[in-house]
């Protein structure tokens, strides 16, 4: 796991999975021989092969006396199409970072993809029950109201239990926490998609969510990821938070982003760069 300290708020990350693997699925650009071209993404982000390293997380925050996590992985029991199902230690690691299930009071998801939503909850007697019973769960309204009336799985045994247990707040795309986080409109990706933005005594921070997957998008902003709903609108989301971040001391936490997953964009000719 990784550790950070932006003022005040403590951020971790706890990793579900991380593997490299050809990302033409998630981004039809990005080839073997283009991703063997960008150099500069290995060995983190790249191997010899063009294989693209990705890693699915949560990130868990500690701010104000609350205790978040910041999307919430596949999780365990899951049976999804075309996917392994999944058991895990991640519960366990979670814990192993201070974050037992039980001390969570805020779970925040920045979209309702499969891999955002999983340990929401979690398979107990036959029944998906909040993985984190003391947890309000924020979601965009926006976002619900795109994905609430679905036959997606992830919404059927992740989401919806929630709603049954009475934890969920729909937030609008620009709600505030408390005084160091706040929600940022990203939308492209889904409707209702959100950055996670973090500031504390003159430090700051923003968590991507999936307005891009992979460093490689900074080099390429305007290639089209399979899983947008909107691509073009995607592709101007990814430019404009690559435009505002751009040089800038704010540390950039990327959702999918392999380890060390943190780091600062810098501009590079006429496209953008991930500086570690």
């Amino acid at each position: 796991m990784n550790r950070w300290q932006i003022g005040e708020v403590k951020i971790t990350r706890v990793v579900e999975s991380e593997n490299a693997f050809d990302m033409t699925m998630l981004l039809p650009d990005a080839t073997a021989e283009n991703v063997r071209q960008e150099e500069w993404l290995r060995p983190n982000f790249a191997d010899d092969k063009g294989a693209a390293k990705l890693s699915i997380h949560a990130y868990a925050i500690e701010s104000g006396g609350r205790r978040i996590i910041v999307d919430t992985c596949i999780g365990n029991d899951k049976r999804r199409p075309g996917m392994e199902t999944l058991h895990t230690s991640f519960l366990s690691d979670l814990a192993q970072a201070g974050f037992a299930r039980e001390s969570v009071n805020l779970v925040l998801c920045t979209h309702l993809h499969v891999d955002h939503v999983g340990w929401n909850t979690m398979l107990v007697d036959g029944r998906w029950v909040p993985t984190f019973p003391n947890a309000r769960y924020l979601m965009s309204r926006r976002e619900w109201e795109h994905w609430g009336p679905s036959d997606d799985p992830a919404v059927g045994d992740s989401v919806r239990p929630i709603f049954a247990a009475g934890l969920v707040d729909l937030v609008d795309l620009d709600h505030r926490i408390n005084d160091e986080i706040w929600l940022e409109p990203t939308v492209g990706h889904t409707p209702g998609h959100v950055s996670v933005r973090i500031s504390s005594r003159g430090q700051e921070a923003v968590i991507s969510g999936d307005l891009m997957h992979h460093p490689i998008q900074l080099g390429h902003p305007d290639w089209k990821c399979t899983f947008d709903t909107d691509p073009e609108q995607g592709c101007k989301t990814r430019r404009a938070f690559m435009e505002r971040y751009a040089d800038r001391p704010v540390l950039v936490l990327g959702t999918h982003f392999a380890t060390p997953s943190a780091g600062h964009i810098v501009r590079h000719g006429g496209a953008f760069r991930f500086r570690i």
